[in-house]
């Protein structure tokens, strides 16, 4: 027991009753109301970047030169891909409001997209400048319930196809998805392949979410074992398959630092619950290419996911983090709509710096 705690009984034993009662209710609130300040205070560092009036914004993704990013906007039933600035979140322009792009763009260079589209007849990659004018080219006709491509330097096309664990069914229904979760799809299972441009393929692996590193070489991706799923690194070729992180947990969403020394993810083991994944507290985290040097990223609350980083050194991720009336006034809109998603920003913290 502390001194301050013996001075406070004994200041309260020799007070009448009545008077003592009204003192420690006094106690009581002052400790609660201490409590939540605590609770209330931002755990991080991160900063809102977009807001735009009852719309959600989501999956950020830098330009190789840092200058833009793309992001997945929704606002009621409608939903496009847009391109903005990096510097402040400023909407620059709409990229696409094809359907299946929301889930499948990506940068090719700074001037330029690739996205799928079921445009001329069929599943194709296809590619246009980023300002959203222009012809369209397509990169390479492809088959199957693919998603989250990626374009190799040599127009070769590494992406996630979906396998039906029912062969009856055929279609994934998104109404019902949950857009944070784009690791999960009900009634299907996945693997990473590779199509090459003479129209052969090679799967690479199970897994979904893969990210091709800064290099070109490999890339990183995400794989269900149990109720947990890892991350796991394997080269391009489809050689040297490495698991990288091993826990009950799940962990999703990983990208590269823009130095390659580093792997940004999503993960649920800081407040885990593997049988109501809905329940759990889902952070940015990052790890070490070599698998060491595990470290959160953001402490909060709310949702963060899909973090990627641009070469300016700043980390990228969609949360529904609360806004504050400060918020909403700096970024001039009149309504936010409710448990929406936003981007924010945040820098590595200095002590992983290499």
């Amino acid at each position: 027991m502390t001194r301050l705690t013996l001075l406070t009984l004994a200041f309260l034993l020799a007070m009448p009753a009545a008077q003592a009662a009204d003192v420690l209710e006094w106690l009581d609130a002052n400790v609660k109301s201490g409590r939540a300040a605590k609770m209330a205070a931002p755990a991080d560092k991160a900063q809102l970047l977009t807001l735009e009036s009852k719309e959600s914004e989501m999956f950020p993704q830098p330009s190789p030169d840092a200058r833009h990013l793309l992001t997945v906007s929704q606002k009621g039933k409608q939903a496009w891909v847009s391109r903005r600035l990096s510097e402040n979140g400023d909407p620059v322009n709409l990229v696409s409001i094809d359907a299946r792009a929301l889930d499948s763009i990506g940068w090719k260079n700074n001037d330029q997209v690739y996205y799928l589209s079921d445009r001329a007849g069929g599943l194709g990659l296809w590619e246009k400048i980023s300002d959203g004018e222009g012809m369209q080219r397509r990169i390479q006709p492809l088959q199957g319930a693919l998603t989250q491509p990626i374009v190799l330097s040599d127009e070769s096309i590494i992406a996630a196809r979906l396998k039906p664990l029912n062969y009856k069914k055929t279609k994934v229904k998104k109404s019902r998805r949950d857009d944070f979760n784009n690791w999960e799809f009900a009634g299907f299972t996945s693997e990473i392949v590779r199509f090459h441009k003479n129209g052969s393929e090679k799967v690479l692996a199970e897994g979904i979410n893969p990210s091709l590193s800064p290099d070109g070489t490999s890339i990183v991706f995400s794989m269900q074992a149990g109720r947990s799923i890892h991350l796991f690194r394997i080269n391009i070729d489809g050689s040297d398959l490495i698991q990288m992180t091993d826990a009950r947990s799940v962990d999703v969403q990983p990208s590269w630092s823009a130095d390659g020394k580093w792997i940004l993810f999503t993960s649920n083991r800081a407040n885990v619950d593997l049988k109501h994944r809905g329940k759990s507290q889902w952070d940015i985290w990052a790890i070490g290419t070599d698998g060491r040097n595990l470290t959160q990223i953001t402490y909060d609350t709310a949702r963060d996911g899909a973090a990627r980083m641009g070469k300016n050194g700043h980390i990228y991720f969609h949360s529904d983090r609360a806004v504050t009336r400060d918020m909403i006034a700096r970024h001039q809109v009149k309504s936010v709509a409710s448990h929406s998603f936003h981007i924010w920003q945040i820098d590595m913290p200095t002590t992983t710096k290499q």
